[in-house]
């Protein structure tokens, strides 16, 4: 129901968006921060793909995520599939994370406790959990690769951030 809050003088309305939605908006920027700056301090990447899931968790009800990358062991990962089967979850959404040359970055796989499909708004909130894992995953990657030859350079990744998705309204 839309609310309104009449001032004491003036007799016009004016309307206001709900508490709810504002505070949702604000966590998701918050967390959004946050994420990018863990991966910006090139904090481990566990950590990182770790909160990515948990701020995916916390904006989508009744989901758990996942985050693998290519190296992962494919039984470990099988027996989480089946694991979320006996528990009585589904899958809720299953992609591959890839750069912008077509490399497999990783997965995310989301299990869900009712059998449906992402919303519009959820789609876009998982992929801006890609991006940010693609960015992550990236920029662990090169480092890695500057490392093994003892150069580090600071530099921003490029690729998908150039796709951003559009925040929600």
């Amino acid at each position: 129901m839309n609310e309104y809050r009449f001032g004491s003088r003036d007799s016009s309305q004016e309307r206001e968006a709900p508490p709810d939605r504002d505070n949702k908006i604000q966590y998701l920027l918050s967390a959004e921060e946050q994420l990018l700056q863990l991966i910006s301090s090139r904090a481990p990447l566990p950590g990182v793909l770790n909160g990515i899931c948990a701020a995916l968790d916390c904006q989508i009800a009744n989901v758990v995520s996942l985050i693998s990358l290519p190296g992962d062991d494919a039984g470990e990962l099988g027996g989480i599939a089946t694991n979320a089967t006996l528990f009585g979850l589904e899958t809720f959404y299953s992609e591959g994370l890839v750069a912008e040359n077509d490399e497999l970055l990783g997965s995310l796989e989301m299990y869900c406790s009712d059998r449906r499909r992402p919303s519009a708004g959820e789609l876009q909130l998982i992929e801006r959990a890609k991006c940010l894992a693609a960015i992550a995953i990236k920029r662990h990657n090169e480092a890695d690769q500057k490392g093994n030859r003892g150069v580090r350079v600071n530099r921003p990744v490029s690729g998908r951030v150039l796709e951003w998705p559009v925040p929600f309204n």
